[in-house]
């Protein structure tokens, strides 16, 4: 009786150790991933309407600028439909291994562009592939990391561990900032010629660390099943859109709010706030720091109160804010206050991204079953954010051109965007404590 208790307190505790593992495994190599991602948001509103896109109208480059941003959105579905595809028949693991060398490859080789006034138009055209290559990279990645964990959690933890994925959004992102912000301490002139180029030749070193982590990674227990049973679906995104279209399309409206209000307020903030507010670049990056660190805290929160009272409630609740907080967040933020700037910044990013954002995770991936699970979660995550977060700095750029520097209509955009969600949610199913199909 002894001897049984103690094989079953090791094997649970071989379990933990094992769970922790690949929880980890996951964050770094998926912080990595968002770091290479972000750095162009940053790079897009501080130095590449200046340097690839300058066609004298400070707005018209901007709108530019935001075009390119737009096009790693646009290339993330396409990511996640040929890497979804293989990671559903050939297995999670080597999709992973993938999609970061080549999500870095991107991010190095434009820390080495020429700019516009070095070799013309083809600048920016060489700009906007390689930022379609990020996307394919990204589009790939984020459902084979979520996967990685989600099918080896516990059925009643798996808001909590399924959300810890996402930490790597904030820690990828504070590294990001954190080296822009660096970098914009050299005078502007130094800043515009080679320093803003040092966060994307650093992540060579990163990717390298993330890929060695992840070639340590076993194949999730879900697909092992799947391959013995020889029950590996041979097209699944053809059996997706057959016989799967209402979750699909509900993944979509999941991920339409969440996405506006990150790329808003962690994006075209930055713009809004240098070029019509005239506040200094520290402020506002100061704003989404803060907002990443304390996404740090809350993401693996918000996963672990989503497995007690229900992800339904949780993304309403968020909604709901997202909706309230669409006028006041261009109040405050003209305000020109430091402090309001920053306090609104992560006020925003916390309760209007975050929330959905951690829960969305587990629940993009309760969604589908095992044999359609990378394909179903990756590619209705990754047109959601394609719809909606390669598209809104763009169209708040336009919409503040179009109204003459007044944000109403922003508002309104992010109001639009907060009723397809809470549509969406009502829509989807309960999957908190439930056992995965």
């Amino acid at each position: 009786m002894a001897i049984a208790e103690d094989f079953s307190v090791t094997q649970t505790t071989d379990e933990g150790a094992d769970m922790r593992r690949i929880v980890w495994s996951s964050v770094i190599g998926t912080a990595v991933e968002w770091y290479d991602f972000l750095i162009y948001g940053a790079a897009t509103a501080l130095v590449f309407n200046k340097l690839f896109f300058p066609v004298g109208n400070p707005a018209l480059a901007t709108i530019a600028a935001f075009g390119t941003y737009a096009v790693g959105f646009l290339a993330r579905p396409l990511g996640a439909a040929i890497f979804g595809h293989y990671g559903d028949r050939i297995g999670r693991k080597a999709m992973l291994a993938m999609t970061i060398v080549i999500m870095g490859l991107g991010t190095f080789l434009i820390g080495l562009l020429p700019t516009y006034e070095q070799i013309g138009i083809a600048a920016p055209i060489l700009l906007v592939i390689l930022r379609f290559l990020q996307g394919i990279g990204i589009g790939g990645e984020w459902g084979g990391a979520v996967l990685m964990v989600v099918e080896n959690a516990p059925v009643k933890q798996r808001g909590f561990f399924g959300s810890m994925v996402q930490v790597g959004n904030p820690i990828g992102n504070l590294a990001a900032i954190g080296v822009f912000a660096i970098a914009t301490q050299l005078p502007e002139s130094d800043f515009l010629i080679w320093g803003w180029r040092i966060p994307f030749l650093l992540s060579i070193v990163l990717i390298a660390v993330a890929l060695y982590i992840r070639l340590k990674l076993e194949e999730t227990p879900a697909f092992v099943q799947l391959k013995a049973k020889n029950e590996v679906a041979p097209m699944p995104i053809v059996e997706i859109f057959r016989h799967y279209r209402r979750p699909f399309f509900t993944a979509v409206g999941l991920k339409i709010s969440e996405i506006a209000y990150a790329s808003i307020a962690g994006v075209f903030v930055i713009s809004y706030a240098t070029t019509q507010l005239g506040l200094p670049r520290a402020t506002i990056l100061s704003g989404v720091f803060w907002a990443s660190f304390v996404a740090l805290f809350t993401i693996p929160l918000f996963g672990w109160i989503s497995d007690r009272v229900g992800r339904k409630i949780m993304f309403y609740a968020s909604c709901l804010f997202c909706m309230l907080f669409a006028f006041p967040l261009f109040w405050l933020l003209d305000t020109k206050n430091p402090a309001i700037v920053t306090a609104t910044v992560v006020v925003a990013i916390s309760c209007g991204q975050m929330v959905m954002f951690g829960i969305g995770a587990p629940w993009y991936s309760e969604l589908f079953t095992a044999r359609l699970r990378y394909s179903g979660a990756s590619l209705g995550f990754q047109v959601g954010a394609a719809i909606s977060g390669g598209l809104s700095p763009l169209i708040a750029a336009s919409l503040l051109n179009w109204s003459g520097g007044a944000t109403w209509p922003i508002s309104l955009f992010l109001i639009a965007c907060a009723l397809v969600t809470m549509i969406a949610t009502r829509a989807a199913p309960e999957m908190a404590g439930k056992e995965l199909t």
